[in-house]
């Protein structure tokens, strides 16, 4: 069992930046694919990056690339989100969760789930 807890939502201007922190405790494991999602209203919860426990290789939506950053310290047991050049259009909860099958980032793949982080962008 792994449990997530996120952290570090808030209010941004367009064009702002904003750090996102997940907080993995239980039993993870160098296998496990951890990633971030998001999910606004009306909309449906899609993935926005994900990276590999144990090898740190990174994947991304291409909404997000070249203006977020997936990071983890596997030290810690943390995952982190850097967001920047922030848009209206990423107002949304966001999670953080993990697939313990290491196979697949998509969010019906995922076996745990934090609670989420609010993030707000204002124009």
């Amino acid at each position: 069992q792994v449990q997530l807890v996120e952290s570090g939502g808030g209010l941004v201007q367009a064009g702002g930046s904003l750090r996102l922190s997940c907080a993995a405790s239980g039993r993870t494991s160098s296998r496990y694919l951890m990633g971030w999602f998001r999910q606004a209203p009306g909309k449906e919860r899609e993935s926005v990056a994900a990276i590999r426990w144990g090898s740190g290789t990174t994947y991304y939506a291409d909404f997000v690339k070249g203006r977020f950053t997936i990071s983890r310290d596997n030290a810690k047991n943390m995952m982190y989100l850097q967001m920047n050049g922030l848009k209206p259009e990423d107002t949304a909860v966001y999670y953080c969760a993990a697939d313990s099958s290491g196979k697949d980032w998509r969010p019906y793949a995922m076996d745990y789930w934090g609670k989420g982080t609010l993030v707000t962008v204002s124009s």
